[in-house]
């Protein structure tokens, strides 16, 4: 698992680089790897951070 996916929480805003038509999402859980994301695109997804990176947003001008 990828160290920094490890600490994405909820309230975390993030992008996921392969679906970059989703927009932008918040973290809604992380639990054993599997974190929900609600995306303002693609609506409420669980990816896998052990096959897919999540990108952290700290600054969305």
């Amino acid at each position: 698992m990828d160290h920094l996916s490890s600490l994405l929480e909820p309230g975390m805003l993030v992008r996921l680089p392969t679906e970059p038509d989703w927009g932008l999402g918040q973290v809604q859980s992380n639990i054993h790897g599997k974190v929900t994301v609600n995306f303002e695109n693609a609506g409420k997804r669980v990816i896998d951070i052990s096959q897919v990176a999540l990108t952290p947003v700290f600054d969305e001008d």
